[in-house]
């Protein structure tokens, strides 16, 4: 009895939970569930939707739902999307069943009734026609052709455009109500203006021409007067350039001139290689190694060109500079030289022994046969160079580091005539 009394008092409380909920929702009654069904029409799932495809239902009809559950699968050429139930409610009938095609937003797709309502007493709505109605009909276009022509005073019935007046579902726009109180409408005009926005919402320009501020004829010839200034160019200010003359040849003495070659000074030393022939000598007798002499001056000419004095003229590098900015000084005194001297052999003269001449034979001098002796030419020195020990190397220098080519030659010097061993190892 205890279980049984807990029970009846359970299911009091439940009941009078849930009456509030179903008076506010549907009022008192005393007979079965009335016929208040709903149309459910195909919701616009974007802003640029105008129709779509139904994929599926997943409620059935006759099958209860509740707000938030999934009641159909819709398609577009964007996205496929699920659309949820606002309420509780029945789905008592569907009108468009899976895989219809081409459903324009605002058609009938289904009929919804309340939680609770009889479904075999359930009266069925009409279909709400919520699409616009189309313009004039053609008939009156010929007529209207026929009118003369001449101001035609501005009124309501002339002036709204194609549409259809309804209560307005949505709020209006900011534009609309400051349209409306502009030209003395209150918010219950609204209702009695045809619409011509989606969904049937209400425009500015709907009540500008509802209240005959708005003529077709006037905008059209305005749009077409604009259209024509538009579409060509105003040709009459352009005036025709007349074609430059030739330019005239460029004269000799107008070429350019050639760039002043920069003036080069020639650092010169003696050298002598008595030093490296002896190594060489000893090089070939001790390892039969033969070492020319070009790859002494080689080695020689590589190892003075490290470290030389940086010249005066040198430009900073792109470290140097980033070291400068942030206050390392870092910047070094000394360079590789790229210097290659030129060596050249003294000649040595040593004068021909001159010619004698022949004597006289005495047999010649009884037969008066005597001839005359061809003077001899006197011959000097020979030009021709004989390779000796001392030899010349020479630098060419632009102005201004001849101090740098006079370091770099003794440094070549001093390896040469020193230490001409050092360039073996």
């Amino acid at each position: 009895m205890a279980s049984l009394s807990a029970a009846y008092r359970l299911s009091a409380r439940l009941a009078t939970r849930q009456l509030p909920q179903n008076v506010a929702r549907r009022g008192f009654r005393s007979s079965p569930a009335s016929a208040a069904a709903q149309n459910f029409q195909m919701p616009a799932l974007s802003p640029t939707m105008t129709e779509g495809n139904i994929a599926s239902w997943k409620i059935k009809e006759g099958e209860t739902f509740s707000a938030g559950d999934v009641l159909l699968e819709i398609e577009t050429d964007k996205a496929q999307m699920d659309v949820e139930a606002q309420d509780d409610g029945i789905l008592a009938k569907i009108t468009m069943g899976d895989g219809s095609k081409a459903v324009k937003v605002g058609e009938r797709i289904a009929v919804l009734a309340e939680p609770g309502d009889d479904l075999s007493s359930l009266e069925i709505p009409a279909e709400e026609k919520t699409q616009q109605q189309p313009a004039a009909p053609k008939e009156s276009q010929p007529a209207e052709a026929h009118k003369p022509s001449g101001p035609t005073p501005s009124s309501k019935s002339t002036a709204s455009p194609p549409g259809k007046a309804m209560k307005q579902k949505y709020p209006l726009y900011p534009s609309v109500i400051n349209a409306l109180h502009a030209n003395g409408l209150s918010k219950e005009d609204a209702d009695k203006i045809p619409a011509t926005g989606p969904s049937g919402r209400l425009l500015k320009g709907d009540v500008l021409a509802y209240a005959g501020k708005l003529s077709d004829s006037a905008y059209a010839s305005n749009l077409s007067k604009i259209v024509s200034e538009k579409a060509h160019l105003d040709l009459s200010n352009i005036k025709v350039a007349q074609p430059k003359a030739p330019a005239a040849a460029p004269s000799a003495s107008a070429a350019p001139a050639e760039p002043v070659p920069e003036p080069v000074t020639e650092v010169t030393l003696l050298i002598n290689f008595k030093a490296v022939l002896e190594c060489q000598k000893r090089l070939q007798d001790s390892l039969g190694v033969y070492l020319p002499l070009s790859e002494f001056v080689a080695r020689a000419t590589e190892l003075a060109n490290e470290d030389l004095p940086r010249p005066k003229n040198a430009q900073p590098t792109a470290d140097e500079l980033f070291d400068a900015i942030v206050g390392v000084n870092n910047i070094p005194t000394t360079s590789k030289g790229l210097f290659i001297p030129e060596v050249s052999a003294l000649p040595s003269f040593t004068p021909k022994p001159a010619k004698t001449s022949p004597k006289s034979d005495i047999i010649d001098i009884l037969t008066g046969k005597s001839t005359r002796s061809k003077s001899a030419k006197a011959v000097g020195p020979s030009a021709s160079a004989i390779a000796s020990p001392v030899n010349v190397f020479s630098v060419s220098v632009p102005k201004g580091e001849e101090k740098r080519a006079t370091i770099f030659l003794e440094r070549v010097k001093t390896v040469l005539e020193k230490q001409p061993g050092d360039l073996v190892l």
